[in-house]
């Protein structure tokens, strides 16, 4: 799920980047350090939309480099329990698969893929249902329910499910 949060980050700035740009400077190393990455309280950081507040800067003594607290919003990416996500698939294996929904991956065990659906090894290793007319594959876009996550300090990890209703492939490349 999306979110719009204001956060609070303490930035160290370079003397040669003072001057007329300095707030633009400041805005863009944030946005360079922040953007993409992830902590475990408020997910991925998708995108910084705004900043609220740049404060005094802090000279660090003997370094000549200034701390500024800046205040910022921004959007992040935080999956949940019982989320339905689309995603896609990564990686096909017989103990399951590995899907992609933004920058969360997401495992899918064999046991939470339907019983009808048999592992097929070979050159393009797939899921494949006995009448072969759906196919689990690399690059399949499929409808996940999230039945489990774990946080970690800088990444999050999730397992999925397709063994539900209205669950399963969405769009498969092979089809095409």
């Amino acid at each position: 799920m999306f979110f719009h949060i204001v956060l609070e980050r303490n930035m160290q700035l370079h003397p040669r980047f003072f001057g007329r740009n300095l707030r633009d400077n400041l805005v863009a190393k944030l946005m360079k350090d922040v953007e993409g990455t992830c902590s475990g309280r408020h997910g991925f950081v998708v995108a910084i939309t705004g900043i609220e507040n740049i404060g005094k800067g802090l000279i660090r003594e003997g370094t000549g480099y200034v701390t500024f607290p800046v205040k910022y919003q921004c959007v992040v990416f935080r999956p949940f329990k019982g989320e339905i996500l689309e995603a896609v698939v990564t990686m096909v294996n017989k103990m399951g698969f590995f899907a992609e929904a933004g920058p969360v991956q997401i495992f899918v065990s064999n046991h939470l893929i339907p019983d009808d659906m048999e592992f097929q090894s070979g050159d393009m290793p797939n899921y494949t249902t006995s009448d072969g007319s759906v196919k689990i594959q690399k690059d399949s876009e499929v409808r996940l329910k999230i039945i489990g996550t774990r946080v970690d300090a800088t990444e999050i990890f999730c397992i999925g499910t397709i063994k539900d209703d209205f669950l399963g492939v969405i769009n498969d490349p092979a089809a095409a």
